[in-house]
């Protein structure tokens, strides 16, 4: 390859390396703006065997069970915090109930997830305020919804389900083709920024 043919392709990598950059930044920032109006709950089986996967499904039922309602009155994401915070007590006894007889955790902190599709929409990878429900060692396979709007339940309209976000939200976690390929940019993004980090 002569030095004109080299340089061309440099200038291609290095013109691919800046758009990725600038569509990794610009989903990036819809990603941050979307997380904060979120609540996660993540719940953490034990292990992976089929009956700790069985008792982490009930232990999440009675979760729901208790923290929908309470939720249902929160105008954002602090106000959902604040129930949530001052209902922790009941939360984990809620878990425990359900836990047949394993240790439960519960705590409120923010955690990093994947993207991940759910029915009818999807959400990108990220830094999410969640609802973290671990139970015994923790091991095993997890299990995340929305409960802060309350995406968890199946059969909710988009009104009931959405009501603290903008219709430009509402567009961006849709499960579409374009947003899998935006959401993808953000977990690239978030890749190359640790990979530069670690160049340093």
């Amino acid at each position: 390859m002569d030095k004109k043919c080299l340089k061309i392709a440099e200038l291609a990598a290095l013109l691919a390396l800046c758009a990725a950059l600038c569509v990794g930044t610009w989903a990036q920032g819809r990603q941050e703006a979307l997380s904060g109006k979120l609540l996660r709950l993540h719940v953490l089986a034990h292990s992976d065997t089929a009956a700790e996967q069985r008792i982490k499904l009930r232990v999440r039922d009675a979760v729901l069970e208790y923290v929908e309602p309470l939720l249902k009155e929160a105008a954002g994401l602090s106000q959902a915090e604040g129930l949530i915070a001052a209902h922790m007590e009941e939360i984990a006894a809620a878990a425990f109930s359900a836990s047949q007889g394993r240790q439960v955790t519960v705590s409120l902190s923010t955690e990093n997830y994947p993207t991940r599709r759910y029915d009818g929409f999807a959400l990108p990878a990220g830094a999410y305020r969640s609802l973290r429900v671990e139970l015994g060692e923790g091991a095993g396979e997890n299990w995340w919804c929305v409960v802060f709007p309350p995406l968890c339940a199946q059969a909710v309209t988009a009104q009931e389900a959405y009501p603290v976000l903008s219709s430009r939200e509402l567009e961006l976690i849709s499960d579409t083709e374009g947003r899998r390929f935006a959401f993808r940019s953000v977990e690239l993004y978030g890749a190359l920024k640790a990979w530069l980090s670690e160049q340093r």
